[in-house]
């Protein structure tokens, strides 16, 4: 069983930083992409980051590039969303989840294909 634990959420004034962290369980971490999601109150859930098995490629949705990092340490076995010039609109609550296709480097990644989810980390950036 796959277990993911973000942390690294926090409160932080416009234009400040933090780093997420999601540290996963398990043996196979480093042959999975991983992805980043945000749900703020009243809204859907939507995707912010991703990132490949390998770390080659990562994806980032328009309203995050330029200040948001995605990277792994597949030795660790986690991933970081460096997040940077914070906005109030970034208020959000932050899952990591990992993709269920092993070895899948393919621009096809939607919410579907990820089996396993985070609980959460609360991000709140005040103006």
């Amino acid at each position: 069983q796959v277990q993911l634990v973000e942390s690294g959420g926090g409160l932080v004034q416009a234009g400040g930083s933090l780093r997420l962290s999601c540290a996963a369980s398990g043996r196979t971490f480093s042959s999975y992409a991983m992805g980043w999601f945000r749900q703020a109150p009243g809204k859907e859930r939507e995707f912010v980051a991703r990132i490949s098995w390998n770390g080659g490629r990562t994806y980032y949705t328009d309203s995050v590039k330029g200040r948001f990092t995605i990277s792994r340490d597949n030795a660790k076995n986690t991933v970081y969303l460096q997040m940077n010039n914070l906005k109030p609109e970034d208020t959000a609550v932050y899952y990591c989840a990992k993709d269920q296709r092993q070895f899948y480097n393919g621009d096809y990644f939607p919410e579907s294909k990820y089996g396993y989810w985070g609980q959460g980390t609360q991000v709140t950036v005040s103006s």
